[in-house]
């Protein structure tokens, strides 16, 4: 790791552990609730404990006045909800690109399992070998997503899990984001499966409990953190939720004391 590497790491994370708010997802779904006045959700959840947000790098000047010093990753590929197949991400940005947006990393999406997994590979393995050269850390976004990934088994879809975030490591990246497997139990494998970071995603919109609850067992199961956009950008008090998520990642609090802290109701 160089020198460059590693304090744009520190840049996106606080002690190892890392709080990333992706907001990219204007590409996918258009101008949702969160996502019209960027601005101020970026204001909110960055001013709450948020290490770093994450958006396509055209979103770059709307970032960077409103960031609070946090950490700011952009993300080079996408795909939209109303096209012929999701799943099928495509390129978006260079590390170049991102370098000139100002960006502190770099992320790229890749779904292991897919048809359009060979084409990803090759994609991210070009990503992180730029990257190289310029000391941008890369956080590959390794979901297992296709026809044989085992979904229905909280235990064999870790191992699928495992395998997806071992990719990001074989192929240079330098953190892994992935789904959860649903228990501490069975996230233990996908956490043992590389020795990089491991974040979770944040998946649907679910409650407060369902979120703080899910952040609280990938910890307790070695996870470094998360990369959780909807849950928090969505929420109707972005602000408060990622204060308390913050809470978990960053003071080790329970989920109900992170709820009291932050003055959420967990029935939200």
């Amino acid at each position: 790791m160089t020198a460059g590497n590693a304090a744009r790491l520190d840049r996106i994370g606080t002690a190892g552990r890392h709080l990333v708010v992706p907001m990219d997802h204007g590409i996918t779904l258009g101008a949702v609730k969160g996502l019209v006045d960027i601005e101020s959700t970026i204001d909110a959840v960055t001013a709450a404990g948020a290490d770093a947000v994450l958006t396509q790098r055209g979103i770059a000047p709307r970032v960077h006045p409103n960031k609070n010093g946090a950490g700011y990753i952009v993300h080079l590929n996408g795909s939209t909800s109303i096209g012929p197949d999701e799943s099928d991400k495509r390129p978006t940005g260079t590390v170049e690109d991102a370098i000139r947006a100002g960006a502190d990393a770099v992320s790229f999406h890749i779904n292991v399992g897919s048809e359009h997994e060979p084409d990803q590979i090759t994609q991210l393995s070009e990503v992180t070998s730029t990257a190289a050269e310029y000391g941008m850390p890369v956080l590959a976004m390794t979901y297992a997503r296709g026809h044989d990934v085992r979904t229905d088994d909280p235990a064999k879809f870790a191992e699928d899990l495992g395998h997806a975030v071992r990719l990001g490591e074989e192929v240079g990246a330098d953190l892994v984001k992935t789904a959860y497997s649903g228990d501490p139990d069975t996230f233990e494998r996908v956490v043992e499966s590389t020795r990089l970071p491991v974040l979770i995603a944040g998946g649907s919109k679910g409650t407060d409990r369902e979120t703080l609850s899910m952040v609280r067992g990938a910890v307790d199961a070695g996870a470094a953190g998360v990369s959780m956009g909807r849950s928090l950008f969505q929420h109707d008090d972005p602000g408060a939720i990622t204060e308390a998520v913050a809470a978990v990642i960053h003071d080790d609090a329970a989920a109900e004391e992170a709820v009291e802290r932050a003055g959420l109701s967990v029935e939200r």
